[in-house]
């Protein structure tokens, strides 16, 4: 039984301690002593494993008193304090294990994981430099506690060596994000992306990075310097367009811009956002220079399959709010084609064809919307106010008689509504009716007004 205990024992703490703890010697050297240091060191386990840990304490402090020189009992120490959130007296002993035995990763991983449970950040450096020699995978460690202690240059520069020894990862971009939005650092990142350029000159990241930096800081010649180069590098590179783009559209070239647009839109690799922006600038461009129309339109088509901007329907907007009604029309159009439940898109065509006084059409497109969505009052509205205009002023009653029921907490188009019933009351001859209508208008006005 005594045999078998003391191979439970071996498996237990070989579990719980590094190797360089317990196997100091050959097995064939050590002398094994009945000295009752086994019974309370298995007890300590024990006590430990089920959270007891006053008790474990107290068999490790029996421990203690007949190997005051072992090791494994101020490493034990260290886990029950540190579990009961004594962080001194855990990190003393975790230290003291480090003092017996400096090459014991484990306890300096004991006395970081104090530092890290304490936010003694500074503190926790000094230990994960020396846990550095044991594994080097403790420099993400530190490239975090740099930042946890906003040492942004160290951070920075760790982060790039990382990067380039083992490649980039998402919380290490993030943080080299966060590091340069100030501008303190900028210089010396683009001094290093320049060196990453001229060493790997067929990595396209670092060119994107660097052009992102430069027209952060409005270095507009140098980001066209960066694109030119990696497009000469790399002639395949959508990335380099984005920036081409901007360069030609600044420079009035509007040729050479559709030309990059035109590469940049159909391309996987660019993201939607920049999409969306380059199709913004060019729209700005084409209101302008009314020749690149057509390349707009084409650019439209890039965006069909967008669930979420409609483009075309945003740009019937941009000129629908600069009162161009025309263009408006045109691109609503385009929108309903293939969008021709958005109710929204039909009210602006709607009030576009009435301030162009395409009555006819108007009354057209309102009545076909009434028998799609007959409890809508805005498109009764506009085909009463198309046949007033037309001066059909039967229809005209009719129509808006039938829509108004349907105004539902809408004063404005209820004032409307009694205008142009007004209206039509007038062209038939009906003066009471005409004053009933225009009154009501009237004292809809007023309130509104208080």
């Amino acid at each position: 039984m005594k045999r078998i205990r003391n191979l439970i024992l071996l498996l237990l703490g070989t579990a719980c301690f590094p190797i360089t703890l317990l196997a100091q010697e050959e097995p064939n050297n050590v002398v094994v002593m009945d000295d009752g240091f086994q019974d309370h060191f298995y007890e300590a386990l024990k006590q430990k494993s089920i959270e007891n840990y006053d008790k474990a304490i107290e068999s490790l402090e029996k421990c203690q008193k007949i190997q005051p020189e072992n090791p494994v009992v101020y490493f034990e120490f260290g886990k029950n304090y540190l579990a009961q959130k004594k962080y001194k007296d855990a990190y003393d002993n975790f230290e003291k294990v480090t003092q017996m035995d400096p090459n014991n990763r484990w306890a300096w991983v004991g006395m970081y994981d104090v530092c890290y449970d304490t936010h003694d950040y500074n503190q926790a450096i000094v230990i994960v430099q020396k846990l550095i020699e044991f594994k080097e995978d403790y420099k993400e460690d530190l490239t975090s506690l740099y930042m946890n202690t906003q040492q942004f240059d160290k951070a920075l520069e760790l982060i790039n060596e990382l990067n380039e020894k083992f490649g980039k990862s998402d919380k290490r971009e993030l943080y080299k994000a966060d590091i340069l939005k100030d501008a303190r650092f900028q210089s010396a990142e683009k001094n290093h992306l320049l060196e990453q350029i001229k060493k790997f000159p067929k990595e396209e990241s670092n060119y994107i990075s660097l052009i992102y930096l430069y027209s952060q800081s409005n270095q507009e010649e140098k980001a066209m310097e960066v694109a030119k180069k990696l497009e000469k590098e790399i002639p395949t590179s959508d990335w380099a367009q984005v920036s081409l783009f901007k360069f030609h559209l600044n420079n009035n070239d509007g040729d050479n811009a559709v030309k990059a647009m035109n590469l940049v839109l159909p391309s996987a690799k660019i993201d939607a956002k920049i999409k969306h922006r380059i199709l913004n600038e060019f729209l700005i461009f084409t209101k302008n220079n009314p020749k690149y129309e057509p390349d707009l339109d084409k650019a439209i088509g890039y965006f069909d399959q967008d669930k979420d901007v409609k483009v075309a329907k945003e740009i019937g907007k941009f000129y629908y709010s600069k009162a161009n009604w025309n263009k408006a029309v045109k691109y609503l159009e385009m929108h309903l084609k293939n969008n021709s439940e958005d109710v929204e898109a039909q009210q602006l065509l709607l009030q576009a064809h009435t301030e162009t006084m395409q009555f006819p059409i108007l009354i057209q497109k309102a009545e076909a919307l009434i028998q799609l969505y007959p409890t809508q009052p805005q498109f009764y509205y506009y085909a009463g106010l198309g046949y007033n205009q037309t001066g059909n002023f039967k229809k005209a009653a009719s129509v808006l008689e039938n829509g108004v029921d349907f105004v539902i907490d809408d004063v404005a188009l209820e004032i409307n509504f009694n205008i142009q019933l007004g209206e039509a009351y007038n062209g038939l001859g009906d003066g009471k009716k005409k004053e009933k209508y225009f009154t009501k208008a009237n004292d809809l006005i007023t309130k509104q007004k208080k």
